[in-house]
């Protein structure tokens, strides 16, 4: 998914926020589910929610305002009750700006962990 950054999206120096990054990533993996067919909001109103368990991120150059930034989401592998998630921020230079790693848990409605649904699983991959 592609980010153009804002005024908004920066420090007083004009350089996007850390902390920005890890809301880029959450909505790049949202993305990913929406393009397999699946509403984040539609399974956790069916108690299937997806929450981060561990978050890494390895800064590498500034992104700054006007920039427009590129969030990749890629699925590394799954088990039973995890995703395990890369992400890659590249700017219109296709400069690298950050990298991440995220695992998620499927949880209930009660935040207990519980088995990814196989039709989940089968459209991942």
């Amino acid at each position: 998914m592609k980010v153009k950054i804002y005024y908004h999206d920066t420090d007083a120096g004009g350089v996007v926020y850390y902390a920005n990054y890890l809301k880029y990533m959450e909505e790049a993996r949202t993305e990913f589910f929406t393009e397999r067919g699946f509403s984040i909001k539609d399974l956790s109103a069916q108690g299937i929610l997806f929450v981060v368990a561990h978050q890494e991120v390895d800064y590498k150059f500034p992104a700054f305002y006007g920039d427009t930034l590129e969030i990749n989401a890629r699925l590394l592998k799954t088990s039973n009750v995890k995703l395990e998630f890369e992400h890659e921020v590249t700017n219109q230079n296709n400069q690298l700006i950050c990298k991440g790693k995220a695992i998620l848990v499927c949880v209930d409605k009660t935040i207990r962990p519980q088995v990814i649904p196989v039709e989940i699983k089968e459209k991942f991959f």
